[in-house]
C-alpha cells in the first residue's frame, strides 16, 4: 500500500497543495478544495454533498479521515475526499484548474503503480509481459489527461487504470501466462446476426432521440466487422472464446467508423448485448463482469489508441471480463 504526500503547484504557481497519496488515489480535505478551486466552504460543501445525495458516488467507498497535524500544532482526524470526488467537484464548479489536477493526479498515479511493479516484476522471467501492462497503462493515462472528459468517462478511466494495475503490483503471484488472453468460455456461441444487430441500433436510436445519422452505415464494414469475429483458419475459430469474439466485437465496431454517427455508443451496446445472450454479462454474485463507467473508459481508450496498440487493446478487454475475474 503506497502512502506518500506530494506537492501540487497550480498551473500559475500561485498556490501549493499537500496532497496524500495512499490506497492507489490522492486524496485532499474539503479545506484543500476551497483552495484548489478558489471556492467558499459553503459552496464546496455544497457540491460534495449533493455528490452524495445524487447518488454521484457512495460516501463509505470515497470519504477516509487522516490524522493532520493543523496551525496549531495539534492534530485532529480530518475528512479527507478521494480522486473521483475531486474530479466531480472540479466538474461541479467548472474549474479550469479542476481539468489540471486531474490531468497531473492521473500521471502522478500511472507513475507509481508502475514503480511498484517494476520493482516486483525485477529479475521474474516475464520482463516482456510487465512492459505489455506498461503500455496498457500508457494508453489509459493517455486517454485519461484528455481535457475534453466528462466526469463519469475520467472515473471510468481511471477506475481501468487501478484495476488493472493490480495485475501488475502483483506480478510475482502470477505465472507467465498472466498477460495472455486467458478467456475459458468456450462454449457454444449465440451468434450476433447483421439483420438482429441493425434492428437494435434502430430501437436504440428511437429511445435515445438520436438524429437520422445514429446508426447510418456508410459503408459494408459494420457488416464486415460482425462477420469477422466468427472467421476461421484450418477449420479452427480465429477467436474461440466469448470473451474474445466480445473484445474484438467492440474493437472492430469502434475502430471502423462504420457509422455517420454513435460509433462508440452502438459498440458498446452490442458488446453489452453480445455478452448478454451468451450468459457472459454477469459474474455467479449477480455483478456485471465491467460496470458501466469501466465500459465508457474502455471504448474510449479503443478510439484514442494507435493500430498497432489492437493486441493491447484486446487482452486489456479479456482479461477484464474474463471468468477469473
Amino acid at each position: 500500500m503506497m502512502e506518500e504526500v506530494i506537492r501540487y503547484t497550480t498551473e500559475e504557481g500561485a498556490v501549493a497543495i499537500e496532497v496524500n497519496l495512499r490506497d492507489e488515489t490522492v486524496w485532499l480535505s474539503q479545506a484543500q478544495m476551497e483552495v484548489l478551486f478558489e471556492k467558499s466552504k459553503k459552496t464546496i460543501s455544497e457540491h460534495i454533498n449533493n455528490v452524495f445525495r445524487e447518488g454521484e458516488l457512495t460516501e463509505k467507498s470515497v470519504v477516509r479521515k487522516f490524522r493532520t497535524t493543523a496551525a496549531d500544532g495539534k492534530t485532529y482526524n480530518v475528512k479527507h475526499y478521494n480522486l473521483d470526488v475531486i474530479i466531480s467537484v472540479g466538474y461541479r464548479v467548472k474549474s479550469r484548474r479542476g481539468t489540471n489536477f486531474r490531468i497531473w493526479a492521473t500521471r502522478i498515479l500511472r507513475n507509481h503503480l508502475l514503480e511498484n511493479a517494476r520493482r516486483n516484476a525485477a529479475g521474474k522471467p516475464y520482463q516482456e509481459k510487465y512492459r505489455e501492462l506498461v503500455r496498457t497503462l500508457d494508453i489509459a493515462a493517455a486517454t485519461a489527461s484528455t481535457k475534453y472528459l466528462s466526469a463519469t468517462e475520467s472515473r471510468g478511466i481511471l477506475k481501468v487504470l487501478q484495476d488493472y494495475a493490480y495485475a501488475l503490483e502483483t506480478l510475482d503471484k502470477y505465472d507467465h501466462q498472466q498477460l495472455s488472453i486467458e478467456a475459458k468460455a468456450e462454449r457454444e456461441v449465440q451468434k450476433l446476426e447483421y439483420e438482429e444487430a441493425i434492428r437494435l441500433i434502430e430501437e436504440w436510436r428511437e429511445l435515445q432521440g438520436a438524429g437520422r445519422l445514429f446508426g447510418h452505415e456508410k459503408d459494408d464494414s459494420f457488416r464486415s466487422s460482425l462477420a469477422n469475429i466468427y472467421q476461421t483458419f484450418d477449420g479452427k475459430e480465429l477467436y474461440p472464446s466469448i470473451e474474445e469474439k466480445a473484445a474484438h466485437l467492440l474493437y472492430f465496431i469502434v475502430k471502423n467508423h462504420s457509422f455517420t454517427d454513435g460509433n462508440k455508443r452502438i459498440a458498446a451496446g452490442l458488446f453489452v448485448y453480445f455478452m448478454d445472450i451468451n450468459g457472459a454479462l454477469f459474474r455467479i454474485d449477480g455483478s456485471k463482469r465491467i460496470g458501466d463507467n469501466a465500459l465508457v473508459a474502455i471504448t474510449i481508450m479503443i478510439a484514442e489508441s494507435r493500430p498497432e496498440e489492437k493486441d493491447i487493446m484486446i487482452k486489456l478487454v479479456v482479461n477484464l471480463i474474463n471468468d477469473k475475474n
